[in-house]
């Protein structure tokens, strides 16, 4: 059985039948938390004293802590950017963990950033020190990830495109939110992970929906490849990817051959021109939900609410 966990200023939480019960830890940070599975477990089994809805939350996966994130690892995504999800590798980028905000926090668009992006994605989160050269299989994945989160890897498109990196363009504060619960499976309730549906809203408009069937590298051979030359610990946190649906698309592959010919220079001037028309990308007040869930309700991840602000 799932345990959904929460985060406020003060305290951990525990989502019962009743409400939201408190977990008797001295534990700070995700890592500790999760070193101390009969506290949580012992709040599970209680009642809860407080609505959920009363609790000011905050993202549940604390930093700092190490945020790896996959590239286009979504069929869809990736048809929708002019590839072949057939010879897409298997590609990772960074994030600050300063880019870490609550579930409900507002996502602040820099003041230099004009074309500014979601992404849902299903957060990863570990229980356990995986060290390089770890061997990870579809058997012992439920040994290294305790559980999942919700996460909208938000992108300064104009920052990412021109400079071909993605550090600083999904890095600025605010650009993972995560949450509201850290959602706790076993290893039965894991094997259900294809099973997810991934859907984002933008002022109530539909954006993205897609299962994890789409998704091209699933943990096991994620985590495999990963741990080859990344050593993760405790508390760190997976971005597996997103679906079709992004503000971004590519343009038709006649103008994307022609822009190949032109200067860096006049290419990308076109190109963000042709972008600043484009009405899917995130204005100012914009309300983001984004939510995973198993469509019969099994596991449920909750269901994010941010809303977008222009840093003045």
């Amino acid at each position: 059985m799932t345990i959904s966990v929460l985060r406020t200023a003060d305290a951990w939480w525990v989502v019962t039948p009743t409400g939201a019960a408190q977990v008797d830890t001295a534990a700070t940070t995700t890592a500790q938390l999760l070193a101390d599975r009969p506290a949580v477990e012992a709040a599970a089994a209680g009642e809860g004293t407080v609505p959920v809805e009363s609790l000011s939350l905050l993202s549940p996966v604390t930093a700092p802590c190490r945020v790896v994130a996959q590239m286009t690892n979504f069929a869809s995504h990736v048809e929708d950017a002019g590839m072949n999800p057939d010879t897409t590798p298997l590609t990772f980028f960074r994030k600050s963990s300063g880019s870490i905000s609550g579930p409900h926090d507002d996502v602040i668009r820099p003041a230099h950033v004009r074309l500014l992006d979601y992404e849902v994605e299903i957060g990863l989160v570990f229980g356990r020190e995986l060290p390089v050269g770890t061997t990870i299989t579809a058997d012992t994945l439920a040994d290294h990830v305790a559980g999942l989160v919700v996460t909208n890897d938000i992108s300064a498109r104009d920052v990412q495109l021109p400079k071909t990196q993605f550090y600083e363009a999904k890095s600025y504060p605010t650009f993972t939110p995560v949450g509201p619960a850290l959602v706790l499976l076993d290893a039965d309730e894991l094997k259900r992970f294809t099973d997810l549906r991934l859907r984002l809203w933008v002022n109530g408009e539909p954006r993205q929906n897609m299962t994890v069937a789409d998704m091209i590298y699933q943990p096991a051979e994620t985590l495999q490849a990963l741990t080859r030359f990344q050593r993760l610990d405790a508390g760190d946190l997976l971005l597996t990817g997103t679906p079709v649906g992004t503000a971004l698309s590519a343009p038709p592959k006649p103008l994307e051959i022609l822009a190949s010919l032109l200067p860096p220079a006049v290419k990308w001037k076109l190109f963000f021109a042709g972008q600043a028309r484009n009405s899917n990308y995130l204005q100012d007040g914009d309300l983001i939900e984004a939510s995973v869930a198993t469509d019969d309700g099994t596991i449920d991840l909750g269901r994010q609410r941010t809303v977008v602000r222009y840093a003045r």
